[in-house]
């Protein structure tokens, strides 16, 4: 889709923006990256992997030099090489993979949290693509190189399992796995292709065929597709992988694949936001976005006459909900490369009717026009803040939609390719790239 003079500008503020937040969020000294921006925020290692595709990103559109982003990426690189890997409740990680949160100090474990099978594959991804872009014969770069596959091949991606077929959500000290697993269509696609290419600890087939088997497949507003709600699950994996033509069993049934998938979905959003069934201020053809966002609850108050419930962080999504009325703008960006032709104008009507959702990092995670009601609210509610997992999907999915960098970067990786086709799938560019 041809982009007009106005757009490309929004577009280009947009990631330049937005990318400053894993400059200037980040502990320079180690690399680890804020969760978000409120205040004592521990880092989180998703926001880890975001920022370490982003630093390739930024040397090719001159936000930083390489150099600079090469010693950013080493810096962390090498934190999460030394950091202790035990059972002890305060290590960093445990069987190669790491805490959701840590202390953005000492990168130990922060808030309790799970030791994450999902966010570790999110954070292996940056240190992958981070590898694949620093190719040069340095110094700098070449121990990037060999400190990502060091890391990489690290992680027991059986142990996960914990003798189940499919990978579990995580562990924790003590107390040992989480009752959950990856299953059904959700943002654990990654995790499931790292899984399976791993060259040390790969999980077999098998697990990805009982990960598609309790897949939904929806007719919504006369629109066919797999269905998840909340659209972070239509982009996470798509931020790394171009699933253009290439299918798995499941898709090649359907005769559509993951990419166009994610077009439907946010369609799905955008027909959901124009039939507003609910009564949401706001809401239209160019006023959509639900995932999982800040929001201005928990609270339940009565707005117009109508008694509303108000979340906090949720995942919301359409058209079953949750939803309070919490627009979403980074759920929209990183929906440019499914939709351009709905994206654009949506982008164009934020920025001209909601200029205060603008801040220094581009666009704050979340607004509600419909929380009015209480004082000091004047037209509704906006985030007072930016989340790092919501920052990187803008950066990046702006820049696979301009150039296909990231995408064309993760082609080459010999990990995802094989995890590819060990998931069974064929097709497009996977049939042609080297094994």
């Amino acid at each position: 889709m041809t982009r007009s003079a106005s757009q490309t500008a929004l577009l280009d503020r947009l990631q330049r923006d937005t990318f400053r937040y894993f400059w200037y969020e980040a502990n320079s000294d180690n690399g680890l990256v804020l969760d978000n921006t409120r205040e004592a925020s521990p880092c989180s290692i998703a926001a880890v992997g975001l920022a370490l595709a982003c630093y390739p990103v930024a040397a090719e559109q001159g936000f930083v030099t390489r150099t600079e982003a090469a010693l950013r990426t080493r810096t962390t690189l090498r934190t999460f090489r030394e950091g202790e890997q035990s059972e002890r409740p305060d290590a960093m990680g445990y069987r190669g993979f790491y805490y959701h949160f840590l202390d953005m100090e000492t990168g130990r474990r922060a808030m309790r949290s799970e030791l994450s099978t999902v966010d570790s594959a999110f954070l292996f991804a940056g240190m992958l693509a981070a590898a694949l872009y620093f190719d040069r014969d340095d110094p700098v770069e070449r121990e990037v190189r060999e400190l990502a596959d060091v890391l990489y091949r690290r992680a027991d991606w059986r142990w996960a399992q914990n003798g189940g077929a499919t990978l579990t959500h995580g562990w924790r000290p003590g107390k040992g796995f989480l009752p959950y697993r990856w299953q059904g269509y959700d943002e654990a696609l990654l995790l499931y292709f790292l899984a399976l290419g791993s060259p040390t600890h790969p999980i077999l087939p098998e697990a990805y065929a009982a990960w598609l088997s309790s897949y939904r497949w929806k007719r919504i507003y006369g629109i066919e597709l797999l269905y998840a709600g909340p659209l972070f699950i239509h982009h996470y994996s798509h931020v790394w992988v171009d699933f253009r033509e290439i299918r798995d069993a499941y898709m090649r049934a359907k005769g559509i694949d993951y990419f166009e998938n994610s077009r439907r979905a946010a369609l799905v959003q955008q027909q959901y936001a124009i039939r507003n069934p609910r009564g949401f201020e706001g809401y239209g053809e160019f006023v959509w976005g639900l995932t999982a966002s800040d929001g201005p609850g928990p609270a339940t108050v009565v707005v117009d006459g109508v008694k509303r419930r108000f979340w906090d962080y949720i995942a919301r999504g359409a058209p079953w909900g949750p939803d309070d009325g919490t627009i979403a703008p980074w759920a929209v960006v990183a929906s440019l490369p499914f939709a351009p032709e709905i994206v654009l104008p949506t982008l164009e009507c934020f920025d001209a009717r909601y200029p205060e959702i603008v801040n220094r990092y581009g666009l704050r995670c979340s607004f509600n026009p419909t929380y009015r009601c209480v004082p000091d609210c004047g037209d509704g509610w906006i985030s007072a803040g930016n989340f790092g997992i919501d920052q990187g999907p803008k950066v990046l999915m702006i820049e696979n939609d301009r150039t296909g960098f990231l995408w064309d970067l993760m082609k080459r990786c010999p990990y995802l390719v094989r995890g590819l086709r060990q998931a069974g799938f064929t097709g497009g560019w996977l049939d042609r790239a080297a094994s």
